[in-house]
């Protein structure tokens, strides 16, 4: 039986994990923490539950598909909700809105920004949703090792069709001429790690994906989901080995002999990092069998860091939802303080979750789990008392947006921000994304999921093709194991 070794227990690493071992291969995960999850660990204290990163679940069939390969059944191992609504958005001075659950509320809300909103809409939704169509069946589940996969003309073609050569809020733009509109269709491209005017217009998909397909929830929270996946993996027979950080990936000859770790050391027939692909090459790989240089890592085009508040608020707080989307009038300041002249931003959008909305697990009875992110630029720093200033300032720019005093009802508070990403997951200057979605970073641009110089060596994870969001490294898992399995059997 071949022996695998996955570093990293993120998404990534327990799907592939999961997949290798269904391939019949020997498979041991070492993760760091002192739990598996990653980027989506949860944080818990008296009683408030919090989940540390990834709080949306989106393309539920994603998740469908990853269980049914397995032979297993989703609803064994967490419950998922839909949301209603999926999100209420403020605006700068204009009020806000409730998107979902409904198709026809959605389109009422369109009709009540713009003159025939709803027939805009429904035109714009048709042609997102045969975007999402084609680029599952043709483009998603695609390993891309060459130049040549990605400008064949079939799919040069079916890539003119997708609006992969154009930008996002060009493409918007010419459906939409109301700021707010505009904004509702462009705001998923923060969480991409990119801008909608450096956006493919590809991405229009996401809008299919929370307007059409829906917005979810774990009971419990997003980490239930990562529990599950860990029975999961324990019910399969994968050696889960925790408090293990790997120092060096072992090569000679031009394959990978295992791992070492502070632990010791794990011989493997083929490696998969899943963790941060710029830590994995910088730091445990020796540099002649390195894929990129220091300076190809200087000149990627890094996504967003984010500088998050975890507030246990002694209260309920009724005018924020589960999810709740703040947007500045003049947001493309914001944009331009993050990719073209970082600083901290002055008046930025942001995003806040309050799972015990509608979750009562999440937090004492009668109180509130709140999560704040506000999207920074990837690099820039902050010490103990500017953490505080910032933070204070977000609040108190939420107390006028849900009405409530928040400040005098904060049992518990904690910060974390770009210093953070890099010191627990070996983040490249702090980024909470990893690569942005830019069409130079999309598909065979993106970090290769295969070493060049050792032959059994693999990536996945945010970094590579798919790309970022937990639906997006559970593709990208399906796609390097099925890699895995047909190198390893040639």
């Amino acid at each position: 039986m071949k022996k695998a070794l996955v570093i990293g227990g993120g998404f990534a690493g327990m799907a592939s994990a999961a997949k290798l071992k269904h391939q019949g291969m020997d498979v041991t995960l070492l993760e760091r923490h002192d739990r598996l999850g990653g980027r989506g660990r949860s944080w818990e204290d008296q009683g408030y539950t919090f989940d540390m990163g990834p709080s949306w679940y989106l393309m539920p069939e994603v998740f469908e598909q990853f269980f049914d390969d397995l032979g297993k059944n989703r609803a064994d191992y967490y419950s998922l909700k839909k949301l209603s609504p999926y999100y209420r958005v403020f605006f700068e001075d204009e009020g806000s809105v409730d998107i979902g659950p409904d198709r026809s509320g959605i389109n009422a809300v369109f009709d009540g920004l713009e003159k025939k909103g709803s027939e805009k809409l429904e035109k714009y939704l048709k042609k997102a949703s045969y975007k999402y169509k084609v680029a599952i069946e043709e483009f998603l589940y695609r390993e891309y090792r060459s130049i040549f996969q990605f400008i064949n003309p079939r799919l040069v073609f079916q890539g003119s069709r997708l609006g992969v050569f154009g930008d996002l809020h060009s493409h918007v733009k010419k459906y939409f001429k109301d700021h707010r509109a505009q904004k509702i269709l462009e705001y998923a491209m923060v969480f991409l790690g990119n801008s909608p005017s450096n956006a493919p217009a590809l991405y229009s998909i996401m809008s299919h994906v929370d307007l059409v397909q829906g917005v979810y929830f774990p009971h419990g929270g997003m980490n239930k989901m990562v529990e599950g996946m860990h029975r999961l993996l324990e019910d399969m027979g994968v050696d889960i080995r925790l408090n293990t950080d790997v120092t060096r990936i072992i090569h000679a000859d031009g394959r990978a002999t295992g791992v070492e770790t502070d632990a010791g050391t794990f011989k493997a027939d083929v490696v998969l990092a899943t963790g941060d692909y710029h830590h994995i090459e910088q730091k445990l790989l020796d540099q002649e069998v390195r894929n990129y240089s220091a300076k190809y890592w200087e000149k990627a085009v890094v996504a967003p860091s984010m500088f998050i508040m975890y507030l246990g608020v002694g209260k309920k707080l009724p005018g924020l939802k589960h999810h709740n989307l703040f947007f500045a009038r003049e947001w493309n300041t914001h944009f331009d303080e993050i990719f073209k002249n970082p600083a901290w931003p002055d008046n930025p959008s942001y995003y806040v979750s309050v799972t015990s909305d509608d979750d009562d697990s999440m937090s004492p009875e009668g109180k509130e789990n709140v999560f704040v992110l506000v999207p920074v630029a990837p690099g820039l720093s902050a010490d103990r008392d500017f953490r505080k200033e910032y933070g204070d300032k977000i609040i108190r720019h939420l107390e006028n947006l849900c009405g409530e005093n928040i400040r005098d009802s904060i049992e518990v508070q904690r910060y974390y921000s770009g210093e953070d990403f890099t010191e627990d997951y070996g983040a490249l200057k702090g980024t909470a994304l990893g690569l942005a979605h830019t069409l130079g970073q999309t598909a065979v641009f993106r970090p290769s999921m295969r070493n060049k110089h050792l032959k059994n060596v693999f990536y996945a994870g945010q970094y590579t093709h798919p790309g970022v969001g937990v639906p997006m490294t559970l593709i990208a898992a399906d796609i390097v194991s099925s890699a895995i399995g047909k190198e390893i059997s040639g």
